[in-house]
């Protein structure tokens, strides 16, 4: 190196095993205006890590990655030229790649996954059947279907006559390996056993129970396996607290929406299912739509819930009472919480184009954390990523996904807001239906509306195109 060349003393670190350097070769002085990819070249060089072919590399710094030279990196910081900086380097996350769609009758409102590392089949235990992992969808034409992941309709439910729904559905979760529950327009919830024949291959969705008590559009169906309770999101403003089992309570006649009652007596083939009423409905959002309703990670006795009031709210299921409420800016659309984060973070995508980071606790000193900028149309819907706590997936109403690492921060610009940091995403997910074409003027057509993160079958997501669609990524964000 050109003596009149700035250099600067890093230490790099990393928490890959086969990917450790030797003690001496740890410590290095590099060029001052050096960036990521020529800190990656230095690594894959034969003195240094010597691997068969160069690895892509990353790099980051306190925890946030390194996107400029180390100079500006220094001179934002406020640091000495002399500082000795600490790289962890991490392999350079692969793209998730498109893998398979199935095809619809209608708009695919909702997904969710059933396989080894999915929380259903965590709950599952015994009754899952490794190797069998099975995506359910929601779809508008008001039918809940499960399949395979080559594409195969494993089971269809039955039409409003047969015990299922009469008008469009916006959501479905597996409950376990055997038991379904799906929601919509017909402001019910319906539990359906699942079982299959026993080479896999089909198999049937039977209602068991059907729950009534909002009186407009339920918007969200979130489940908490181990307890067999369920939340519900309504365009009434409460938020229902459910039980997937027959000892509920009877349902209100009053509660039953008369044009079901009706239809009940007009067709005498209907399906008898036992009715039963929610244990709690909170008023969370009075006069506002309720858009959705997600428990606790590590306390299925609290609840966030999320409006078109800009309000997320601290629910206690217990006393069915609202405990506290975080105010934004926008309308909120979607909630996430962050399983493994030590603070219970919360992701809330909104109408304005993003997804904002918030702190639900009451002794927080910020609500906001970080804002997640990158969509051009609304954010329907969000997902937190399977494998840690800083990596997240989003759908939008302009056609994409998009796969966001937390630890890829920058400051705010001026007309961003005041202050605070913004993550941009690492990849975007088009719908394939486009064939390669770009997202229309609003993305009409191709809004996703449904979206899962699972271990095993990768990003899965749904949306006006009327497809179910899955891009896998080889170690994507794993730890």
């Amino acid at each position: 190196m050109e003596s009149s060349v700035a250099q600067v003393k890093v230490n790099f670190t990393t928490t890959h095993e086969d990917l450790q350097l030797p003690e001496t070769k740890r410590q290095l002085l590099v060029p001052a205006d050096i960036k990521r990819y020529g800190l990656s070249r230095i690594l894959n060089s034969e003195s240094m890590l010597n691997t068969a072919s160069p690895i892509p590399l990353d790099f980051l710094v306190n925890g946030t990655f390194l996107r400029t030279t180390l100079e500006e990196y220094l001179k934002t910081e406020g640091l000495s030229s002399e500082t000795t900086i600490t790289l962890q380097y991490v392999r350079s996350l692969l793209p998730p790649t498109y893998e398979t769609s199935f095809e619809h009758d209608d708009w695919v409102a909702s997904v969710d996954v059933l396989s080894a590392t999915s929380p259903a089949g965590r709950w599952s235990g015994n009754e899952f059947v490794q190797d069998r992992d099975r995506i359910l969808s929601a779809s508008h034409d008001g039918l809940v279907r499960i399949w395979d992941r080559s594409g195969a309709a494993l089971a269809t439910s039955a039409p409003a006559r047969g015990g299922g729904h009469s008008k469009l559905l916006t959501a479905a979760r597996f409950l376990g390996a055997t038991q379904v529950a799906s929601a919509g327009m017909d402001q019910k919830v319906v539990v359906w056993k699942y079982t299959e024949t026993p080479d896999g291959l089909s198999g049937e969705l039977k209602p068991t129970l059907e729950l009534y008590g909002h009186k407009k559009m339920i918007n969200s169906l979130n489940v908490h396996g181990p307890s067999k309770r369920m939340l519900t999101a309504s365009s009434d403003g409460r938020v229902g607290v459910w039980l997937a089992s027959k000892k509920a309570a009877d349902a209100d006649p009053d509660d039953i929406p008369s044009t079901h009652t009706a239809k009940r007596v007009r067709v005498a083939s209907s399906v008898t299912v036992p009715q039963k009423a929610a244990q709690v409905m909170i008023p969370a959002h009075e006069d506002h739509v309720a858009t959705d309703a997600v428990f606790h990670p590590s306390d299925p006795t609290v609840a966030y819930s999320a409006s078109t009031d800009h309000t997320v709210r601290t629910l206690d299921l217990t006393t069915g009472r609202v405990v506290s409420t975080l105010s934004t800016l926008h309308p909120l659309l979607a909630l996430a919480p962050l399983p493994r984060s030590a603070h219970a973070l919360v992701a809330a995508a909104s109408a304005a184009r993003h997804v904002t980071l918030l702190d639900p606790r009451a002794q927080a000193t910020q609500t906001s954390v970080l804002v997640l900028r990158g969509h051009t149309n609304m954010v329907s819907c969000v997902a937190a990523g399977p494998d840690n706590d800083y990596s997240l997936v989003s759908g939008s109403h302009d056609g994409t996904c998009k796969v966001w690492d937390l630890r890829s921060v920058r400051p705010a610009h001026r007309d961003e807001g005041p202050g605070g940091s913004v993550c941009e995403p690492v990849y975007t997910v088009a719908r394939e239906s486009l064939g390669g074409k770009k997202v229309p003027a609003g993305g009409e057509g191709v809004k996703v509306l449904g979206v899962a993160w699972d271990q095993t079958c990768g990003i899965v997501s749904g949306g006006e195109d009327k497809k179910v669609q899955i891009n896998r990524g080889r170690d994507l964000f794993a730890s």
